[in-house]
């Protein structure tokens, strides 16, 4: 039985997932190389927490509950030594990915399953690193994490059935909506959204509207909740980028294809919310229009 779980990563995602886990009664091990960012992240998850008591969804002592079902670590082999899931949460590198599955495969008990957050990375990629490829499976939660239903769950070429039943079981605990998907390049989600936002980008580039009229014809016609270029930002450019990416290199189909625009932004660091410029400008909380010849080319 799937008890003890073991988060590689400590960001946005990462500190998202750990916060779900633990409110739902899980022992939650949350890792990161950098002792800043696990404070941090406990700090996220307190006022995640103290949001969620504010709406009513949980009460105080929820709160409470959680975080003492929650502990952090800097050394990975600690952190996953009893673990019977754990769930990679880093930045979406391949190598990075598979070097640390790598590791896992290592270090924690051979019944244990290893999932990816990976929103593009092939599953079958990252589990030829280990000698369980039938214990891998991708578990992509969407941002931010406690409040968004959906968890992509990306069967691998080896995935066995039965682990594929464990994290949809697991995914619907959390009282998430999972999806079972298979093993290709952007996989759904990022396969239909990417190539989207990347139209709107270059629809800006070509100044066929600016920033505020396509996000307002996406939201008012369609029924988007976020416009897409305010999306891009909250993902963040260079994630979007490397969405793109692996995509156009998995496919070879020049439709995927990065717009210039979103390459020159990320290479000029105007990643979007974290940076605080992206497509808009966000200061002190609050989101401000950019100029529509920023984005000319």
């Amino acid at each position: 039985m799937v008890k003890n779980i073991a988060v590689i990563g400590a960001g946005a995602m990462g500190n998202g997932i750990a916060h779900v886990f633990a409110q739902f009664g899980y022992n939650v091990t949350l890792t990161d190389i950098h002792p800043a960012t696990l404070e941090k992240a406990i700090q996220t998850i307190s006022q995640n927490a103290d949001r969620q008591i504010n709406k009513g969804t949980i009460t105080p002592a929820k709160k409470d509950e959680m975080l003492s079902l929650l502990q952090t670590t800097t050394s990975m082999e600690k952190g996953v030594a009893h673990a019977d899931l754990v769930i990679e949460a880093v930045t979406e590198n391949k190598e990075l990915k598979s070097k640390i599955f790598s590791q896992l495969d290592q270090w924690t008990p051979p019944s244990a399953i290893l999932a990816s957050n990976t929103s593009s990375i092939s599953i079958t990629a990252i589990a030829s690193a280990t000698r369980r490829a039938e214990k891998v499976i991708g578990m992509h939660f969407m941002n931010p994490v406690p409040v968004m239903k959906l968890v992509e769950v990306i069967n691998g070429y080896d995935t066995a059935p039965e682990v594929t039943h464990e994290i949809v079981r697991i995914s619907k605990e959390l009282q998430k909506i999972p999806c079972i998907v298979n093993d290709y390049p952007g996989f759904i989600a990022n396969r239909i959204l990417m190539p989207m936002i990347n139209e709107a980008i270059y629809s800006l580039q070509e100044g066929v509207a600016g920033v505020e009229a396509i996000d307002t014809i996406m939201k008012t016609g369609m029924a988007h909740p976020m416009g897409p270029l305010q999306l891009a930002d909250f993902i963040g450019l260079d994630v979007c980028l490397s969405i793109l990416k692996v995509m156009h290199e998995g496919f070879g189909n020049p439709k995927y294809a990065p717009c210039p625009l979103l390459v020159n932004m990320v290479a000029a660091g105007k990643t979007g919310v974290k940076s605080g410029e992206g497509f808009y400008r966000y200061t002190g909380g609050n989101k401000q229009m950019i100029p529509a010849e920023r984005f000319k080319m």
